[in-house]
């Protein structure tokens, strides 16, 4: 047996052992997909061990999460930081850097979270597009310091997703030339043979969506992988997708091309059996000879060498290139807040009555110029979103350094490659649709706050005020669905001010991404509104005697105005009445408690929320004696001011409201 031929049953090992010790853990793929794994890092892929954040590395996204045993054994025989053999076995144990699925930020050498099927492959999309465009931006002839490879290995489940044909499809759309799909051809899943509910012709489908499609027969045969990867590198012109043949669960006679193999332990006999199928030498779990190992650090110093060769490169062209150091810096830094908080500009609004969807438009071309890295763009629905940047071109095949993307009709998949850019690194990326189409989103917003990805979600038409576009389009509970993601600020502004402050929150944000929810409908400049709003909470209006407060209003939004409405007629009434504007719960929480108490004295009990949308999360601040004015019924088709009237969002029955909880 050569020494390629022991590398690869290295990993097969390995990550049978890992899924054995664990008693938990998905065997098949490991064992099936590990040639093409070795062959793509070992002679393929540039990267270097030793500094798993260089920026000109190739990436890898394992797509199928559930194989993750796959990638610790490649992350540890290549001699990642952190991935020793002891963590190997701790193998899906608490506290340890080999969850069941890679976990972005948690061990080195993971690009991102995987796991949820699909998303991979669909956030490497992202990777790719920024790779292509970061290219355009900074190469210089004789001077590509951006040149590098994006690939993902999927499996059949990652292709049966709806996320995957988005993303997919429009990296196709966009001829993204330097992405490669790796895809494990199995034909095996939980419940049995893929013809189950999976027949449809893959190699077609691809050559549709405009790829390079390329099939390996045999997925043991390392040469003919290796010439497969060579051929998806030569194409200049379209994205590649390499159709490896394989079986699962290679090697383990009771378990190959079983269903079985994929999602539980092997059992010891089986364990045993497979070693002796491979011709392993040792039965002891979790050893690797020497040979294997020095094959490995051979291999490493391959890595190392490359970086090398790329840092003498950057050397010279920041020499030659000086102004192009300089904005790589930029590009490549933490987000300068200075620029917002310094410009007098940014802060700076006309006052009359604007939607917030047309002031983020104003604000986000005002961000176009304070930073060159933001980039962006909408499902289909930039004049609606208001979020073009003007005079940024478009990203597409003629034009790499276009900064808007047009995402088309994707949303779920546009959320994914959002995450992407970001992870590649060196942009500050945002997208937008509806409100009521965060529904398709969800799962890659919830993906992005598990990663801590400060990236920007623009929702507009945020409620009933969509009107005439009836039930189907007006979001009512997608606002408590949002908050209830952990790691993620959920921005409601009222006006101006509190728009330039949820995106100055997102820009400023390192670890969480940012929800900017606004209406379609025009509301007024308040006169109260201010950059207290950073603290997610904050007195818009004072009660006319702060020192013996009858009522506290709160709303959020469209319903703030309602809320300085109804304070003004309650306070002609003999009312002392203080309205708190609540534009992001999620920062209110992340106050002191000093603050929260200032905003909201315990000692005033009865409070008041107003918000066009589902009440429960306002329960928590109203309190067993307060009220909520909200939504507990879908919408209807009318114009917004009838359906406002309709459903109670009106200052009369704010009052009114109010007046009920006063007697």
């Amino acid at each position: 047996m050569n020494i390629n031929q022991k590398a690869v049953n290295a990993l097969r090992v390995l990550s049978a052992d890992q899924v054995q010790k664990a008693n938990s853990g998905h065997p098949g793929l490991p064992l099936g997909a590990a040639p093409a794994a070795y062959e793509l890092w070992a002679n393929h892929m540039n990267h270097n061990p030793k500094n798993p954040n260089w920026e000109n590395r190739d990436r890898f996204i394992l797509s199928a999460g559930h194989g993750s045993a796959l990638i610790y054994s490649l992350l540890h025989m290549f001699g990642y930081e952190g991935v020793t053999i002891e963590e190997l076995k701790k193998f899906r144990q608490f506290g340890s850097l080999t969850p069941g699925h890679p976990e972005y930020r948690h061990t080195k050498g993971i690009e991102a979270t995987t796991g949820p099927l699909g998303a991979g492959v669909s956030t490497a999309v992202g990777m790719a597009i920024a790779e292509a465009h970061l290219a355009e931006v900074f190469n210089k002839e004789n001077y590509p310091v951006v040149d590098h490879y994006t690939f993902a290995m999927t499996g059949d489940g990652c292709l049966m997703e709806g996320v995957s044909y988005e993303a997919l499809s429009l990296a196709g759309t966009l001829k993204l030339d330097k992405f490669i799909i790796l895809y494990d051809s199995n034909n095996i899943t939980i419940e049995g043979d893929t013809d189950f509910a999976f027949t449809e012709d893959v190699e077609a489908r691809f050559k549709a969506f405009g790829y390079q499609v390329i099939v390996v027969k045999d997925g043991n045969d390392l040469e003919a992988i290796s010439k497969a990867i060579e051929e998806a590198k030569a194409e200049k012109n379209k994205p590649s997708i390499i159709i490896n043949k394989t079986q699962i669960g290679f090697g383990c006679p009771a378990k190959v091309g079983k269903a079985s193999a994929h999602g539980e332990p092997l059992g010891a006999e089986n364990v045993q059996a497979f070693r002796e199928c491979l011709g392993w030498e040792s039965q002891n779990e979790f050893e690797i000879s020497d040979d294997i190992y020095n094959h490995y650090s051979e291999l490493a110093e391959n890595g190392i060498q490359k970086e090398n060769e790329w840092n003498e490169m950057f050397a010279a062209y920041t020499k030659e290139y000086p102004e192009m150091k300089k904005l790589w810096d930029e590009y490549f830094a933490d987000v300068d807040m200075s620029k917002i908080m310094d410009s007098k500009e940014y802060w700076e609004f006309e006052n009359k009555s604007m939607a917030t969807r047309a002031t983020s438009g104003t604000i986000i071309n005002k961000l176009k110029d304070l930073y060159p890295n933001l980039v962006g763009g909408s499902a289909d629905l930039a004049p609606s979103n208001k979020s073009e940047m003007k005079d940024a071109g478009f990203f597409s095949p003629q034009n790499r350094g276009g900064r808007n993307i047009h995402f088309g009709v994707r949303e779920m998949g546009m959320t994914a490659i959002t995450s992407g850019i970001y992870l590649h690194g060196g942009l500050k990326p945002f997208c937008a649709t509806f409100f009521v189409f965060s529904d398709f989103m969800k799962p890659m917003i919830r993906l992005a706050a598990l990663m801590g990805l400060p990236v920007t979600y623009v929702l507009t038409h945020d409620s009933i005020g969509v009107g005439e576009d009836g039930p189907t389009h007006e979001p009512v509970e997608q606002l408590a669905m949002l908050r209830s993601i952990p790691n993620i600020n959920v921005f409601r502004p009222a006006d101006y001010t509190e728009t330039a402050v949820a995106w100055a929150t997102a820009m400023q944000s390192k670890d969480r991404p940012t929800a900017l929810v606004l209406t379609r409908q025009n509301l007024p400049q308040l006169k109260g509104s201010s950059q207290d709003a950073f603290k997610g909470a904050y007195i818009l209006e004072e009660a006319s005697n702060k020192e013996n407060i009858d009522l506290i209003i709160m709303a959020s939004g469209s319903e703030v105005e309602l809320a300085v409405g109804a304070k003004e007629e309650l306070e002609k009434a003999g009312k002392s009445v203080r309205v708190v504007s609540v534009p992001c719960i999620d920062l209110f929480e992340d106050q002191d408690c000093a603050y929260k108490e200032e905003i909201l004295p315990s000692s005033v009990r009865t409070r008041l929320a107003v918000e066009a949308g589902e009440p429960m999360p306002w329960y928590k601040y109203v309190g067993f004696e307060g009220d909520v004015v909200g939504m507990t019924t879908f919408g209807a088709s009318a114009p917004a001011e009838e359906l406002f009237k309709h459903f109670g969002f009106t200052v009369e029955n704010v009052v009114n409201k109010a007046k009920a909880l006063l007697k």
